[in-house]
């Protein structure tokens, strides 16, 4: 852990962030007055693969292409009777 005073940080902001791009400091601490009061750390992108599975767990989604494309009979006849009823789809 870097500790560095906020007129160094302002200056020298893009080695900073250079030290953590290359993993040579985990973190850096600014600070004021030597108080503490802010700390960089290195960026890590959120996994994207299942990153809604745990919304979409409780909901019947259709595993395969197929599976989906299974319910296109019941999708249509249920379009033709709110036609029948003079309902607008």
């Amino acid at each position: 852990m870097l500790m560095v005073n906020m007129h160094d940080a302002k200056s020298k902001l893009s080695s900073l962030v250079e030290r953590l791009e290359l993993g040579e400091e985990s973190e850096v601490v600014i600070a004021r007055n030597g108080t503490p009061v802010a700390r960089l750390v290195p960026f890590t992108a959120p996994r994207r693969i299942g990153a809604a599975r745990h919304l979409l767990a409780g909901l019947d989604i259709p595993a395969t292409v197929e599976a989906f494309n299974a319910g296109d009979g019941a999708i249509a006849a249920d379009f033709d009777a709110s036609a029948r009823q003079g309902l607008a789809p």
